[in-house]
């Protein structure tokens, strides 16, 4: 990446005190773009969704590993709670979705909480693998809650059969105008296809791993029993580890590296299969080398800038987040590592500017909370309005999840510091209700910056990506008008 006219800015920069200019490119189509990551994971798309309790769970892994990206598991949730989504993660279709599915006698308020879990909007009522009849939240609608689903359950259920190509299922269904229907191998059912999701899997790779199963990682913290803990999750086939604190730049940080590599490294000895280390957060060069040091392949950098976050406000701490990426992904880049943007993306072209700093990926939270795939219930506020709550990682209510198991006296001491928002409501777009839609809005921007900048490949965007500098004013003249002056 270079500055506008060499300029070099006096300051450190936000993703909104920078913009690309477009240059002369051979890049036609977006369609021309890989957004292969270079990282190592096995990522075919730059988005990594960050590990955070409120957003990353088996849903959302399953749902961004389909379209190419990975989901970290986060460090506070049991591991046989891990084990249990990494083998449900692992055991996904990559190109049918896992449907929510009920018994005949489940009560019709329970599966009215459960449809929202995915974005098609419906559960498939069913006996063992054999499909007895469909649900929508209509059919629920003025019903009694405590009625059971055989009694207003579907059986004219349009079905679609396994082994067909995906432009066949989008064909099917638009002919019989429906929007989805579920996916039987004879009798059995093994999933669900949507007109939208057969058209997402001709345009995105599914990010799998040697074995041609879906993606997914998990987070380490650096206290207690670090290398059990490093252990067990590479047992459960996780495809990338995390070892995750607030300040990455730390001795705890630097102790633990090296043992979380020496049992990645037993296991790529085992298995034949290398696990990529990936460390933070850091927002300098100086901890980007000594946490390469230490062991780590990916560094994620970012101190501050997440919606949840208050470390600024609370400590001072932290850089702006352009800048912060731009010097680490440089050291990285020496040393043969790479970088994650974790946090401060609000739109599209704040990914895009990440990926022109040097980023491998970007790491996305509060942006994919408000989604149907997130792991939070499904609410509905005064107005109307459907959302789901998020909250920080070092929120007093994280804190009171991470310590759960501690004594009564050290647990309250804990919970008299805390930094992040505890809760958050994350209202769920009606155009964009799905984790698919926003991964569909952020490659269709990622990939016309890329057109502009003449780049075909994250490394060749990072090459010839040229930023200027701009005014508030500036940022202000490039936001849309939804409505008149």
């Amino acid at each position: 990446m270079e500055f506008l006219n060499n300029l070099r800015p006096a300051h450190d920069l936000t993703y909104n005190d920078v913009f690309m200019v477009p240059r002369r490119s051979e890049v036609a189509s977006r369609f021309d773009v890989d957004l292969s990551t270079p990282d190592g994971t096995g990522a075919t798309l730059p988005l990594v969704v960050a590990n955070m309790t409120a957003i990353s769970g088996r849903r959302m892994a399953e749902t961004i590993a389909r379209r190419g990206g990975v989901a970290i598991i986060p460090q506070d949730i049991p591991l046989d709670v891990v084990a249990e989504t990494v083998a449900r993660v692992k055991g996904a279709h990559t190109v049918y979705e896992t449907p929510v599915t009920v018994s005949a006698h489940t009560t019709v308020g329970e599966t009215l909480s459960l449809i929202p879990k995915r974005a098609h909007g419906a559960a498939l009522v069913t006996d063992g693998d054999r499909l007895l009849g469909i649900v929508t939240e209509r059919d629920g609608a003025e019903v009694d809650r405590f009625a059971q689903v055989h009694e207003v359950m579907s059986t004219d259920v349009s079905t679609v059969e396994a082994g067909r190509e995906p432009r066949d299922y989008f064909d099917a269904l638009a002919a019989r105008h429906v929007p989805f229907a579920p996916v039987l191998d004879g009798d059995a059912l093994v999933g669900l296809v949507t007109r939208k999701g057969a058209l997402r899997s001709t345009i995105y790779a599914p990010a799998v791993d040697p074995d041609g199963r879906l993606i997914v990682g998990a987070a380490v913290g650096i206290n207690g029993d670090v290398q059990g803990k490093a252990e067990a999750l590479l047992a459960t086939g996780v495809d990338v580890l995390v070892v995750d604190t607030a300040h990455g730049h730390q001795a705890k940080m630097i102790a633990a590296l090296p043992v979380v590599k020496a049992a990645r490294d037993a296991h790529e000895a085992a298995t034949g299969r290398r696990i990529p280390v990936a460390a933070g957060n850091v927002v300098s060069a100086n901890g980007v080398r000594d946490l390469v040091k230490a062991g780590a392949d990916i560094l994620k950098v970012g101190v501050g800038p997440g919606a949840m976050c208050t470390t600024r406000m609370m400590t001072g701490v932290g850089r702006p987040q352009f800048s912060a990426v731009l010097e680490c992904a440089k050291a990285a880049r020496k040393l043969g590592a790479h970088v994650w943007a974790d946090g401060g993306v609000r739109y599209p072209r704040d990914v895009a500017l990440a990926l022109a700093a040097g980023s491998a990926s970007v790491m996305i939270g509060s942006w994919f909370a408000g989604t149907h795939e997130s792991p939070g219930d499904l609410k509905t506020g005064p107005d109307g309005r459907p959302y789901k709550e998020s909250f920080g990682m070092a929120s007093s209510r994280a804190v009171a999840n991470r310590t759960r198991d501690a004594a009564g006296f050290e647990k309250a001491r804990m919970a008299l510091f805390e930094e992040g928002i505890s809760t958050s409501r994350m209202f769920l777009d009606p155009e964009r209700p799905g984790v698919e839609d926003l991964i569909d809005q952020i490659t269709a921007g990622v990939r016309s910056s890329f057109t502009y900048a003449g780049a075909r490949s994250l490394e060749e965007f990072a090459d010839r990506a040229v930023v200027g500098l701009q005014s508030s004013a500036g940022y202000d003249e490039g936001r849309p008008l939804h409505a008149s002056w």
